[in-house]
């Protein structure tokens, strides 16, 4: 039964995180439309991304969260931390239970990720 419980935690957690995930692409894509619906895509030069939208810091600024670019580019962060945050949350629920085996394994899960997330 303790199981099970958890596993409804890890999964309430995951369902929270795509769904914020899609909310917050949802808004931006809706506020992006109504600025630049109507501009013609110019595909023959390349135009990398602004440097706010390259760090997590510049991604919470408020002038970038205005903008749709912005709240999409959240979005999909947030859908890429939603697995990290579920290594994180079993690493947890492994200390508690102090199974040691696991706790090892997923803190090496856990940093793997982490450093993949911020080294790149």
């Amino acid at each position: 039964m303790e199981d099970q419980r958890l596993e409804i935690i890890v999964s309430n957690l995951l369902r929270a995180g795509v769904g914020a995930s899609a909310l917050l692409v949802i808004a931006g894509a809706a506020v992006y439309l109504s600025q630049h619906g109507a501009a013609v895509a110019d595909y023959r030069t390349f135009h990398g991304e602004p440097a706010a939208y390259r760090s997590l810091a510049g991604l919470l600024s408020l002038q970038t969260l205005r903008q749709g670019r912005g709240l999409i580019q959240l979005g999909l962060v947030l859908l890429i931390f939603t697995p990290i945050a579920r290594v994180a949350l079993t690493l947890i629920l492994f200390v508690v239970a102090r199974d040691r085996i696991y706790v090892v394994v997923t803190t090496i899960v856990l940093a793997t990720l982490l450093y993949s997330f911020f080294s790149a």
